[in-house]
């Protein structure tokens, strides 16, 4: 097993378990102790869970997700291939929406040049990302700006979103799990993304696997509600196989690039 599967594999153990232990870890994976210690070290860097003596838990609080520049860096590869397989569905002349968040703002960058169509978004990044493009109609909803995300919400924002009915959304989201559905952290933001939701004919959650099975504080809607959940294949086979029980239709992004078809 690579260190990337076994540390993903070590992340599904907390999550099914809450907490785990070091040396029960080194059995399972027959490696040494100090190994393990290391993958936890690594992944608590990455803010994937806790680390207690003799083992680890769940990141300790629901309330915050961290700094838009430490989201931005981490998780990029499953975040880019993500993007890609979201902007592969976008056809030229479409209306669509690009939420807030690290990914959403992938998004825009992935936007290909056949794209002619308009870009609604409640992202200062995005729209900066995209302002260059001439040949797009983007419009900026404008509201309160978060600190440091550069997240526009509040009454202008929800009024904003509530004038237009899109093609499709592309939702930041801050956890993705069975019963408690999409989840997120700021509940202005929350309040928008449903509008969003209810204006738009296909909605699409942007979740790298290490957002799959969390819960942040606040609810925004159960699965069956969007159209489909895009994340990685780093994604844990059991946390899938929940999420599409609970009514979730999981688009599964390559995160290496596929061999080329041998000609036969």
């Amino acid at each position: 097993m690579l260190p990337s599967q076994r540390r993903h594999a070590i992340l599904a153990e907390v999550r099914t378990a809450t907490a785990v232990s070091a040396e029960a870890l080194a059995r399972r994976f027959a490696v040494s102790v100090e190994t393990i210690r290391r993958d936890l070290r690594s992944l608590e860097r990455d803010g994937l869970l806790d680390r207690v003596y003799g083992g680890a838990t769940r990141p300790s609080g629901r309330s915050s997700e961290g700094s838009f520049a430490a989201r931005s860096v981490r998780n990029i590869g499953p975040k880019r291939a993500i993007a890609a397989l979201a902007a592969s569905l976008i056809e030229p002349e479409e209306t669509i929406i690009i939420d807030v968040g690290t990914t959403a703002l992938e998004v825009a960058r992935a936007l290909p040049p056949a794209f002619r169509g308009r870009v609604l978004t409640n992202s200062v990044p995005a729209a900066m990302e995209l302002s260059g493009r001439r040949d797009i109609e983007l419009l900026l909803s404008g509201g309160e700006v978060r600190a440091g995300d550069g997240a526009c919400s509040g009454a202008h924002a929800d009024g904003f979103f509530g004038e237009f009915y899109a093609d499709r959304a592309f939702l930041g989201s801050g956890g993705v799990h069975p019963g408690a559905g999409l989840t997120d952290y700021y509940p202005a933001e929350v309040v928008v993304r449903r509008t969003i939701i209810t204006h738009t004919a296909a909605c699409y959650v942007l979740a790298d696997s290490s957002k799959l099975g969390l819960i942040a504080v606040r609810r925004v809607c159960p699965l069956d509600q969007v159209t489909a959940v895009i994340t990685d294949d780093q994604a844990g086979p059991d946390l899938v196989s929940g999420l599409e029980g609970s009514g979730a239709t999981i688009l599964i992004a390559p995160t290496e690039p596929q061999p080329a078809a041998q000609a036969g």
